[in-house]
């Protein structure tokens, strides 16, 4: 068996055109009605859809990997990155400041020339202690000598998914990827290149840790670079960490085809841009929503606790705050007593902010009364097509 990079013909990587044909047509139409929808989003709700996108991408991209962040925290950092009004309600590992510093920077700074030093700045920001976990790692530097491979089972019994060229090609690997990528800009289509360089990177595996983090970095600046935008409005890596197992198994079959034709790898990837598209519409609907919720109540007194709660439910969007409000939520959202909860509560279902759902005493829930979207003639195109 030979891996891809073993090939003749590595690094000419090679796909065919008519199978793609049709997909890469309905990335394209579903690309640019996303864009045009977006055109229709003002600026500061724009920051909060991007907000948004990059805290789930932060997340996601570090779960397809196993590792689970704080949700706030990264909320936070990104908040904190844009200027937004949250920025530093709660403090964010150097970690965490930095896997949002590497998604931003790819995004924010797609014309910026992709160059060694960059990517190793990258790496370096994912892991600031020099630590991979309880291991000490090389930050900032290409991997060494010692054999890199994918494998799981138990000791003794491992399998091999995926075993990287030797440390010392690495080198010269890295400098005919980045002429690669510098070339390809003018040959290759925008979104088969992401893709392209999504799969030369990883199988390069030029990093001791981090390779994938950074695999999907690149996909997002090569798209931006397609796009022409500083801002990300989808996101890859969660439509990747919901597919996680047919992910890892389309690349190790691709890596031991024994050829550099990246066909099969170039379908999947095309599929999983369109579903990242439709994905991308429920978290800007939210931000939709929640925009025209406060719009309809901004006259309505409300203190800070409220307002709290009010904004939990809203990020959580339309029936998806978990068993609805109770008396008991409330008072642990916003650390207040029974009876002031209570009494908050009753204020909202006066003002028809919230409307009871079902039970009695103890047991009663809430919901809030979200705006119809036939009364938003000019956002019901949004999402709905």
């Amino acid at each position: 068996m030979k891996y891809i990079w073993q090939c003749d013909s590595w690094p000419k990587l090679a796909w065919d055109s008519k199978a793609l044909l049709s997909l890469l047509g309905r990335a394209r139409l579903m690309q640019g009605n996303l864009l045009g929808r977006l055109s229709r989003l003002g600026f500061q709700l724009g920051e909060e859809a991007q907000a948004d996108i990059l805290t789930e991408e932060a997340i996601k991209t570090a779960a397809i990997e196993g590792e689970r962040l704080n949700p706030q925290m990264v909320r936070s950092s990104v908040a904190r990155h844009l200027g937004l009004r949250e920025a530093g309600l709660i403090s964010a590992t150097r970690s965490v400041d930095g896997l949002v510093e590497v998604i931003l920077d790819a995004a924010q700074k797609y014309d910026k020339i992709l160059s060694a030093n960059r990517l190793k700045g990258w790496q370096a920001a994912l892991f600031p202690s020099g630590y991979s976990g309880l291991h000490r790692i090389h930050a900032g530097r290409w991997r060494g000598k010692e054999p890199m491979r994918v494998v799981s089972g138990p000791l003794g019994r491992e399998k091999i998914h995926f075993e990287a060229p030797p440390g010392e090609a690495v080198e010269a690997e890295m400098q005919e990827f980045l002429r690669w990528w510098e070339s390809s800009r003018k040959t290759t289509d925008g979104i088969l290149r992401a893709g392209l360089a999504h799969f030369y990177f990883v199988t390069i595996h030029p990093f001791e840790d981090g390779n994938g983090r950074i695999a999907r970095a690149l996909t997002d600046l090569a798209l931006a670079q397609d796009e022409k935008l500083n801002i990300r409005y989808y996101s890859l890596s969660s439509q990747i960490m919901e597919e996680r197992d047919g992910y890892y198994k389309i690349l190790e079959k691709c890596s031991k085809s024994g050829r550099t034709d990246l066909t099969e790898w170039l379908v999947w990837f095309l599929e999983c841009f369109e579903r990242a598209m439709h994905r991308s519409d429920k978290i800007i609907g939210n931000v939709l929503a929640k925009a025209d919720f406060w719009q309809e109540h901004t006259q309505a007194e409300l203190n800070q606790r409220q307002k709290k709660v009010l904004n939990r439910m809203l990020d959580a969007g339309p029936g998806r705050f978990e068993g609805g409000l109770t008396t008991r939520k409330y008072v642990g959202i916003v650390k207040t007593s029974r009876a002031t909860a209570f009494r908050e509560i009753s204020d909202m279902l006066e003002k028809k902010i919230l409307r009871q759902l079902s039970g009695k005493g103890r047991n009663v829930h809430y919901d809030l009364v979200w705006p119809r979207a036939d009364d938003k003639p000019v956002r019901r195109w949004f999402g709905s097509q």
